[in-house]
């Protein structure tokens, strides 16, 4: 049983070490990560510059592009054959709510159930100390779980774990993403030349969708297991949609010109006399 191991904190991170020697428990690990940290690269893909890989240990390779080209390149080219899972991880911070649409973290494990490969994303509550045994130890949990169970179609799990000690750890519940308010998202600053430049930072402010909430389980001391889907229709609206269709289809008179029909020719200068 083969599984895919990356991240998008790169290869040296302290927290990928842990997760595929806790992966290495459920089968044969393969480490395919970036070669340094690419942190909120969503899911870039590099498309305008050769990709490099480099093998630097049995089964562990680095690239030298972002996370989803991490497992593009391993299950499509460096594997013998697809993995049974894939796991990114062990981020170094949480990705709740709206982070799952920045992180690279989540982005590699969307990739790995976009190639048809059950995926799982795992990010450890920290700040410059990071509880990675922690995370490791209900990963290989929650893998287990996958690997014996399966998940849905297009479906991944994002694992999210708090900052405490595995004793206290109040277990796992299935939660929602939530939504994040920041304060001062955007900061400005001059540098010594008088030239403005911006940091794109803030604090987070509030949150929100409280229900079933990730927020609300990791602040509670519980590990935070949300089932994110690819398919992001809002199937509730298609109906209010369709009901645009007829008017959308009609061209609308007051943009032809009368003579034609056709729309005017804006690309020709109108002069007065």
């Amino acid at each position: 049983m083969r599984i895919l191991v990356t991240n998008d904190d790169g290869i040296q991170s302290a927290g990928l070490v842990a997760l595929a020697d806790a992966m290495a428990k459920l089968g044969e690990v393969w480490v395919v990560a970036p070669d340094r940290e690419r942190t909120a690269t969503a899911h870039a893909v590099t498309l305008h510059k050769p990709l490099r890989v480099h093998s630097i240990g049995k089964r562990t390779y680095s690239v030298s592009g972002t996370p989803v080209d991490c497992v593009n390149l391993a299950i499509l080219k460096i594997m013998p054959e697809p993995p049974r899972l894939v796991v990114s991880g062990i981020n170094r911070g949480v990705n709740l709510g709206d982070d799952v649409l920045y992180s690279g973290t989540v982005s590699a494990a969307v990739e790995g159930t976009i190639l048809g490969v059950a995926s799982m994303a795992v990010s450890q509550e920290g700040q410059n100390r990071f509880r990675f045994e922690v995370g490791a130890y209900f990963s290989a949990r929650v893998a287990r779980m996958i690997l014996e169970k399966g998940v849905p179609e297009e479906t991944l799990i994002n694992l999210n774990i708090p900052d405490r000690p595995l004793r206290s750890i109040e277990g796992v519940r299935v939660t929602a993403l939530s939504r994040r308010r920041f304060d001062n998202p955007i900061i400005e600053k001059v540098d010594p030349h008088g030239r403005t430049y911006y940091w794109i930072a803030g604090t987070r402010l509030s949150w929100s969708r409280s229900k079933d909430s990730d927020h609300e389980a990791i602040a509670e001391g519980v590990v935070s297991l949300t089932p994110l889907r690819l398919d992001t229709t809002n199937y509730d609206a298609l109906d209010r949609f369709r009901a645009w269709e007829p008017v959308l289809r009609t061209r609308s008179s007051r943009n032809r010109n009368p003579a034609s029909g056709r729309l005017p020719d804006r690309s020709k200068r109108q002069h007065r006399t």
